[in-house]
């Protein structure tokens, strides 16, 4: 699909961490953007939207709700492609899961793409997580993972594993009327996961995924995101290893231009793994130590990702639409730097 084709597309989420990044890369490109927020009288999500090159005559902000299904009609209208974002994520517990994160993403994205079909969308961008592809135990130790490994339910389930639990609002909600689990009402992060799994099944639109790993650089938002946290975390002096749900890191640009990539090419199909390399927490974690020796960093160990094989490929699929990753040396001093000129860091 060239951009010539299709010059009107909608962005839900589009002041988020990579919300504005991609919005900013299509305005450049020459797209017109149907682009959502959650308050058009807020400066924190519209200010940075609109001080884009391009913004004045090519961008359209539009309030939605993901629950309000109009909301998201007027957004969607005369769009040829929708890429979804818009869902929440967090590393923090949250009080009530099912109104914060599982209606929003579950929900809001049936919301989309029932829009996306009823109004003739050619193609639609899903957001998810390799969240999604780990943990899974049972995948081979010598194979690297790739887009056809899938999130282990019942690995999840027993481990009650914070990064996925997709799986249990699929069975308790969607095919039963039984109460969140003890699994959902202790975890998070289920925003990208749960609209990964089942999406192709639909097949409402012509849907294609992008599954980050952890995002990282610039921050063009006034707040922090997730991801963002996590290096700021480990710098201050921060253990954890998050041994479920690592699998790399991937700069913020090029998350976004993965998404274009995807929607532009035809030949893209299903899911696409988006890491610079599959890697253990460990490793990242050793080269932020070396870049910033001047900061107390823990020292881990190597492999922090028990079963995890090491890979330079697992974006292959990206990697062969023409995506050229930027190395993990920058993704940590982007991240690091953009930190300070924020102030989270001195």
């Amino acid at each position: 699909m060239a951009a010539a084709t299709a010059k009107v597309v909608c962005v839900t989420g589009g002041s988020g961490y990579i919300g504005l990044w991609l919005v900013r890369l299509l305005l450049d490109r020459g797209y017109t953007v149907n682009a959502t927020v959650k308050d058009l009288n807020d400066e924190k999500e519209t200010k940075h939207l609109e001080a884009f090159e391009g913004a004045e005559s090519r961008l359209r902000l539009f309030q939605i709700d993901l629950l309000n299904y109009d909301s998201i009609v007027a957004a969607v209208t005369g769009a040829s492609g929708v890429f979804h974002l818009a869902s929440p994520c967090t590393v923090s517990k949250v009080h009530d899961p099912e109104n914060e994160l599982l209606a929003p993403a579950i929900k809001g994205t049936i919301n989309v793409l029932t829009a996306a079909k009823e109004l003739g969308v050619k193609r639609v961008v899903v957001t998810s997580s390799v969240s999604a592809i780990v943990p899974s135990p049972s995948w081979p130790s010598d194979v690297p993972k790739s887009e056809d490994c899938w999130t282990d339910e019942e690995y999840c389930k027993q481990k009650e594993v914070r990064g996925s639990f997709f799986c249990t609002y699929f069975q308790d909600k969607c095919f039963g009327d039984h109460a969140l689990s003890k699994v959902a009402r202790e975890n998070y992060h289920v925003a990208s996961i749960l609209r990964d799994v089942k999406l192709f099944a639909l097949r409402w639109v012509d849907i294609v995924v992008v599954n980050p790993g952890t995002v990282m650089g610039p921050m063009l938002p006034p707040t922090i995101n997730a991801s963002m946290q996590m290096i700021l975390l480990l710098i201050q002096g921060c253990t954890d290893t998050y041994e479920n749900f690592f699998m790399g890191s991937i700069h913020v640009k090029d998350v976004a231009l993965a998404h274009i990539l995807v929607y532009e090419n035809t030949s893209a199909t299903g899911r696409h793994m988006c890491v610079e390399s599959i890697s253990h927490y460990g490793d990242f974690a050793a080269k932020v130590a070396e870049l910033y020796p001047e900061y107390i960093i823990p020292r881990l160990s190597k492999d922090t990702q028990p079963g995890l094989m090491r890979s330079k490929n697992g974006a292959k699929k990206l990697v062969d639409l023409g995506l050229e990753f930027t190395p993990l040396e920058q993704i940590i001093r982007d991240g690091v730097e953009s930190l300070k000129n924020k102030g989270y860091l001195s």
